[in-house]
């Protein structure tokens, strides 16, 4: 066998240069216009008339805060200046990437303490502990803690209306070394519950003092996220919240360097990828901004992140782990220094072993195998995310600015003006839900009526009073328990016409709504109903030529209600459903119709 010969040092002039792309015009934004506009032509939202430099606009949509999402990013959007610098994550070097953050609810202290120590020993680097009402006994907290090495293992409280009584329990077990958080946030907790609590500084005082690892605040944004908020109310909310420490503690006379070191960060991380990144590193914009002009010496915001409980579903809920696997995938490239993944059964109850374990792995596999944390703000550069990030920075500090100009958090909570404000935006999303412009897997769409769900020991209920708490799939989820209520399960009769391959995809449509609300289809020709609510399902060309006469007959055999898969105005035919629909009006008013009181 003959041994290649080695490469030379330098290219032989009769082997021509490749260079990228070389063999494609150049990428021109007046040509992908062109292409553009031929799409939109052939699907009926453009016309030959529509100008050029219009037609990204007819794909460009808004978000909740008003952003424009365009359909494309080039050098030209690059944000050429940032009135708000990002701050990456401390260091250059980051081995160990973020802290793996697991949270603990069960009010048993032995099963609790099992759990904890399972956690640290397989990957988990910090303890975040629901104490009080919501979750373990005050007076368990030494007990459960006694063999967790807290200056190893940082401990984040979470005891609501009992902050002051668990940090004096945590204060008697620290060391020096310690790390962790009190968890205090009365203004996140007045959001929560309507009952506003003073600023425990004196608990600062004494952690500045004695456990220079310890910070007093956990300002938290999810409060606001689960009462429907956008990104950008939940920044501002988050921002206006942390001023207010901020003040309260230069006045009791700490430093404003001492001060900001109080003060961590948690934020809602959702599945909404690109949104999640670009909240985190607003984030950091908008904290290096304000500690900037207080004069703190260091800037850099301490971020934890938290998969979203909004977005939770307690029906199919292995579809869960999609969902917070992308959430924390964002969090990491968004830059937060702790993450806690939700378990996939979290909406059912307290999670079991193995859903705490993925939940654990799903941050272990982006850690370990993906490298994530190994490059310091990875978004960065990215047109789109850069843009996207400038515009929810300003978005959220406006309504920052707004909050102030109420008279502060506390005043905003007070007259209703923050709670306006959320539902708004909750009011506008719950509005494409039901439309299913923001479907919901194994809930809105691709629903399993035949699902058997694991069943779990109840949580503690969550503290409320205040704000309300929304998930996404909450107005689906509450028809489909409504239905599996009754003693014989709702039915509607899809009432085909023509071959398969003609009535097929309509009927699958009308199928997937119905079942939506826990309402089971039976498909088959019209001579085969025998009463209640039909649905027609073909084509537009069959709808011409029979849906009027088949609306008839299907009255005749005692039809309560004639829907239309599709859309057109048919004599007999009492409304239509079609891509973009009510699906939660269609599905109460089809209940209804059937005898269930909704």
């Amino acid at each position: 066998m003959t041994p290649r010969s080695p490469t030379p040092d330098k290219r032989s002039p009769t082997i021509p240069t490749m260079e990228l792309a070389a063999a494609f015009p150049p990428a021109e934004r007046e040509r992908w216009r062109e292409q553009l506009k031929g799409v939109l032509r052939k699907s009926g939202a453009a016309t030959e008339d529509t100008p050029l430099d219009s037609v990204e606009g007819l794909l460009t949509r808004q978000s909740y805060d008003g952003v424009p999402i365009s359909p494309l990013y080039t050098a030209d959007e690059a944000v050429p200046s940032r009135p708000f610098a990002t701050a990456p994550r401390e260091g250059e070097e980051t081995p160990f990437g973020w802290d793996v953050r697991q949270r603990h609810d069960d009010p048993d202290p032995a099963t609790t303490k099992a759990a904890i120590l399972d956690d640290l020993e397989n990957g988990a680097t910090s303890v975040w502990l629901t104490v009080g009402a919501a979750g373990l006994p005050v007076t368990a907290l030494a007990e459960v803690l006694k063999e967790v090495h807290t200056d190893l293992a940082p401990v984040v409280l979470d005891a609501g209306p009992q902050t002051r009584q668990a940090a004096e329990a945590f204060f008697k077990i620290a060391k020096p070394a310690t790390r962790g958080n009190l968890g205090a946030d009365p203004l996140g907790l007045a959001a929560r519950t309507g009952f506003l609590v003073p600023v425990p500084v004196d608990l600062a005082q004494k952690a500045v003092a004695e456990f220079p690892g310890v910070r007093t605040f956990a300002v938290d944004g999810t409060v606001y996220h689960d009462a429907g908020g956008s990104d950008a109310q939940e920044l501002g909310a988050v921002l206006a919240a942390a001023v207010a420490y901020l003040r309260e503690l230069t006045e009791a006379g700490l430093t404003v360097d001492e001060a900001a070191g109080q003060i961590e960060f948690r934020y809602a991380a959702h599945a909404g990828q690109f949104a999640t990144i670009a909240k985190l590193r607003a984030a950091r914009r908008l904290w290096t901004r304000v500690a900037s002009l207080s004069g703190v010496a260091d800037t850099t915001a301490t971020i934890h992140a938290v998969t979203s409980n909004a977005m939770m579903t307690k029906r199919d809920p292995w579809v869960n782990m999609l969902r917070t696997t992308v959430a924390c995938f964002a969090a990491g490239v968004g830059g937060a220094d702790a993450v806690t993944v939700q378990p996939f059964d979290a909406r059912l109850g307290l999670p079991d072993t193995f859903s705490r374990r993925i939940a654990r792995n799903d941050q272990m596999l982006l850690l370990e195998e993906s490298s994530l944390a190994r490059v310091v703000d990875p978004a960065g550069g990215s047109w789109y995310v850069e843009s996207l990030t400038e515009e929810l920075a300003q978005a959220a500090w406006a309504f920052f600015t707004e909050i102030e100009q109420a008279g502060g958090l506390a005043a905003a909570l007070e007259s209703g003006f923050l709670e306006n404000a959320l539902a708004a935006t909750w009011a506008a999303r719950r509005k494409d839900i039901a439309r299913r412009k923001a479907p919901l897997t194994g809930i809105s769409e691709f629903p399993n009526l035949a699902e058997k769900l694991p069943a779990r020991p109840a949580a503690p209920a969550p503290l409320g009073g205040g704000l309300p708490r929304h998930t996404y799939g909450q107005d689906f989820e509450a028809l489909r328990d409504l239905a599996d209520a009754q003693g014989v399960r709702p039915k509607v009769f899809l009432a085909t016409l023509g071959p398969v391959a003609v009535h097929t995809a309509r009927a699958s449509f009308a199928a997937n709504l119905f079942q939506a609300g826990g309402i089971e289809t039976a498909t088959g020709t019209v001579d085969e109903f025998e009463g209640g609510v039909a649905v027609i399902c073909s084509s537009d060309k069959l709808y011409a030529e029979q849906a009027e006469e088949t609306a008839r007959t299907l009255r005749a055999r005692g039809a309560v209600k004639v829907w239309l898969a599709g859309k057109g105005e048919y004599t007999g035919v009492d409304g239509r459903v079609f891509a973009g629909c009510n699906a939660i009006d269609v599905l109460e008013e089809t209940l209804r119709d059937l005898g269930v009181t909704v």
